[in-house]
């Protein structure tokens, strides 16, 4: 149970979670004395700064009120948005102080207490599943109001249980404002759609694709391998042939080990994990749920995905290369050999033609296509989640893609994520400053590190692949003005005609083989399109640039102008950048599945 611990409502779901025995999860607006303080409606100077001092108040009543937020305080894992408390602290001693509720110093109050509010009431949007209000419908303008998180949940795709203090027995479900705004309150509440928005929470269906690599066994345990085979390489190998600039890197082992799951606290994920752990004021607990449930998860989906990937983009590669050998091999018993004799090139030929019929049909049954698309989505979530943990947002439940055949990568890792939750921490400027330099240190430079190299060492094996096309191309218009030349030669007696009639199989050949393997070079260029990867990755680079010079900007401001929602922007934008990478190199492969080179 995820709430704010205000007065009232939110009091009663604490208890009756509680009873239940649930975890109880808030994210407060204000530190914990200072959320004491403004919700346990302090009234006098000295109430509030006995409660802010850690005090009992003067007041009965206010020290009662105190002590029933502080006992479901105890209960529950708190992730206090302290980072302003000593302003708002100022001007709650201010208002307090001054002529009346109406006074300039309660106005500067309301807001900033509502801006608070609506930053915690975000947070409690961005983690829920289905948002529960007890609201009387009638305003959303209240910034950090009831009505205003329901708005804010409608927009984010997350369903509302509307239940209207007056009417509590017709209870509604809705998804968005307009379907509010056209319903109202109802009278019959809706217990099918409940129950099944519930399940949708809480249930992955059976995907549409049957089998047995099907769905979330795309990443089972039959498909590990500890280390990459040689046989799948085909794909890697013209990118370092046609893409390394020395012959040293063009012809290097691209065998890859796969980093086991509970290696990675120690291997490649030991200074993220190391990073978290120095955050100051953290929960203790953050770095080791961070290493158990996301890095864990990403080694096993990565390690999976780098195998599928080879395997799918190699096969396709493969049977470019095989249908040209099929071609040349189909015609070098003209230069040969005799007629009585084909029946060995043939069934060559034949032989390289199966082979091209049974690597796709194994690509197609094995879903290498498929798996790839959706264990590489798993495993590029879960790279950057610990980024959106350590700050306490996520995407929330509506701003998910959703796969047309598959999206259990999106359930698993989101279900991953809400395992995880919000973290028990108070969050100052120094948390925030941490949090800044741990993205930028552990994500946004080491990636637009990599989209860079990777954008100019794509660029340069789509151009080398393009040159090589040609130059096939170029050298079958030249043998073949070349026999014609010598053709006419021969037939005017200027060189010996036995010696054309020799060599004109051979031409034929060559005729054949130079256009063919042209083709074949330009097909797997157009299949693995280097250009549009590579443009990918320098668009991505470009967006991480800018990434970056807002934490520079941020990281180089006063420490008492660090705001919480500043910095959660810029890990939301991130994450944007992710999703936007992903559903682009979806874009370009979705359609190429493991087929028959035509």
């Amino acid at each position: 149970m995820i709430t704010l611990l205000a007065d009232g409502a939110d009091h009663h779901a604490a208890m009756r979670a509680l009873e239940r025995g649930w975890e109880l999860v808030t994210p407060l607006p204000f530190g914990r004395a200072l959320n004491a303080a403004i919700n346990a409606g302090a009234a006098t100077v000295a109430d509030a700064e006995a409660i802010l001092a850690g005090k009992v108040p003067p007041d009965k009543d206010t020290a009662a009120r105190v002590a029933a937020i502080e006992a479901l305080a105890h209960k529950a894992r708190l992730f206090e948005l302290a980072e302003q408390d000593e302003a708002v602290a100022g001007l709650l001693l201010a208002a307090l102080g001054s002529e009346g509720p109406h006074s300039p110093e309660h106005e500067r109050l309301r807001v900033a207490t509502s801006r608070r509010a609506s930053m915690a009431g975000q947070l409690l949007v961005e983690q829920a599943d289905i948002l529960i209000a007890v609201w009387d419908g009638q305003s959303v303008d209240s910034v950090g109001g009831t009505g205003h998180t329901v708005a804010a949940a409608l927009s984010l795709g997350v369903p509302v249980v509307w239940i209207h203090p007056q009417r509590p027995e017709a209870w509604q479900i809705y998804h968005t404002a307009e379907e509010m705004a056209a319903a109202g309150a109802g009278t019959k509440p809706p217990q099918e759609q409940l129950a099944l928005q519930v399940r949708n929470a809480l249930v992955l269906d059976p995907p549409r694709t049957a089998g047995r690599f099907a769905g979330i066994a795309a990443i089972g345990a039959e498909s590990w391998r500890d280390h990459s085979r040689s046989a799948s390489h085909v794909y890697r190998r013209v990118e370092a042939l046609f893409g390394a600039r020395k012959w040293s890197e063009r012809l290097a082992s691209l065998r890859q080990r796969y980093e086991r799951p509970e290696e990675i606290g120690t291997g490649s994920g030991k200074a993220l994990l190391d990073a978290v752990a120095a955050l100051p004021g953290q929960d203790q607990e953050l770095a080791g749920s961070i290493e158990r449930e996301i890095l864990r998860r990403f080694a096993w989906s990565d390690g999976i995905s780098s195998s599928l990937a080879d395997r799918y983009r190699s096969g396709m590669v493969l049977n470019f290369i095989l249908g040209a050998a099929a071609i040349i091999v189909g015609t070098l018993y003209l230069p040969l050999t005799d007629t009585a004799h084909k029946w060995v090139f043939a069934g060559l030929e034949l032989a390289l033609l199966l082979a091209i019929v049974a690597n796709t049909a194994r690509g197609q049954k094995r879903r290498f296509h498929g798996r790839w698309f959706e264990s590489r989505r798993a495993a590029e979530y879960l790279r950057h989640s610990p980024f959106l943990v350590t700050l306490g947002v996520a995407r929330a439940v509506g701003r998910w893609p959703l796969g047309v055949s598959s999206w259990w990568p999106e359930w698993y890792v989101r279900h991953t994520l809400s395992g995880i939750g919000l973290p028990q921490i108070r969050v100052g400027t120094d948390y925030l400053r941490g949090v800044l330099e741990l993205l930028r240190d552990h994500h946004v430079d080491p990636q637009r590190s990599y989209h860079r190299f990777k954008s100019g060492r794509l660029e340069h094996v789509h151009h080398q692949l393009d040159r090589l096309s040609e130059y096939s191309f170029a050298a079958a218009v030249f043998f073949v003005g070349l026999y014609l030349v010598l053709a006419a030669l021969g037939a005017l007696g200027v060189i010996d005609g036995y010696l054309i009639e020799k060599s004109a199989k051979w031409f034929t050949v060559i005729a054949v083989a130079l256009p063919t393997v042209g083709g074949a070079i330009a097909a797997i260029r157009y299949f693995a399109d280097f250009e549009r990867f590579a443009e990918i990755s320098e668009a991505t680079a470009n967006e991480l640039d800018q990434v970056a010079h807002r934490i520079e900007a941020l990281l180089a401001a006063p420490a008492e102008r660090l705001d919480f929602a500043q910095v959660a922007q810029i890990v939301h934008d991130t994450d944007d950048i992710v999703f936007s990478e992903i559903e682009n190199w979806q874009a370009v492969f979705s359609g190429k599945r493991t087929t028959i080179p035509a």
